[in-house]
């Protein structure tokens, strides 16, 4: 039985991804999943990183590819009202909730499923209600929780979102799914390719500003 972490924002659209062809990419393999929400924004900034939805033209492209990729998947998609927004009030509901499947999907598909504005005050009560939380989303305990889950994000080696950790190995982006098959399924490229490729040497580096 494998133990796989899924870390996600529902910021990202390649998380929503993730999420939904997961089941398919663990079909025939003993898992249990553990879902952890942590805060992308935090991630970049420790990094020194612009997100995608930051840099113009990545922005456009990332728009057109997910929504190609969800249609080549047969999966519903739909832009949310404006995109980057704050991530926060769904982050911090996950927490009180405490994460699992059914909050994952439920917080994913409330932003890229039914579009609209995923902080639109009505709809935010109405999710809620819906998750029927233990704690107070706006309260410290699910404040320090997402904080908590960050930080051991960081702490990890995580760059970005979505990833999916097991055996101590991150594979970052819904299209690293195959390559976590192919690891589950004992392939063993792994033995001799994983390190290897991760010890090639830096050549040049720009100067950062």
């Amino acid at each position: 039985m494998k133990e796989l972490t899924f870390w996600f924002d529902p910021i990202s659209p390649y998380a929503y991804l993730a999420f939904e062809q997961l089941p398919r990419a663990l079909e025939g393999i003993g898992h249990v999943v553990h879902y952890r929400p942590v805060l992308f924004a935090a991630l970049l900034r420790h990094h020194g990183q612009l997100g995608p939805a930051e840099i113009p033209g990545k922005r456009a492209w990332t728009y057109r590819q997910v929504l190609w990729q969800a249609q080549a998947a047969g999966l519903p998609m739909q832009m949310p009202a404006a995109h980057p927004f704050n991530p926060l009030p769904l982050l911090r509901l996950a927490h009180a909730c405490g994460p699992n499947r059914q909050v994952a999907e439920t917080l994913l598909r409330h932003v890229w499923a039914a579009g609209g504005d995923p902080l639109e005050s009505q709809r935010l009560a109405a999710l809620q209600a819906q998750l029927a939380p233990a704690r107070d989303p706006a309260g410290d305990d699910a404040k320090a929780a997402l904080r908590a889950a960050t930080e051991a994000a960081i702490a990890r080696g995580l760059f970005g979102v979505p990833t999916v950790e097991v055996d101590g190995r991150l594979f970052w982006g819904a299209d690293a799914l195959p390559m976590l098959r192919a690891f589950l399924q004992g392939d063993p490229w792994f033995d001799t390719h994983w390190d290897a490729a991760a010890a090639t040497p830096v050549g040049v580096e720009r100067p950062r500003a």
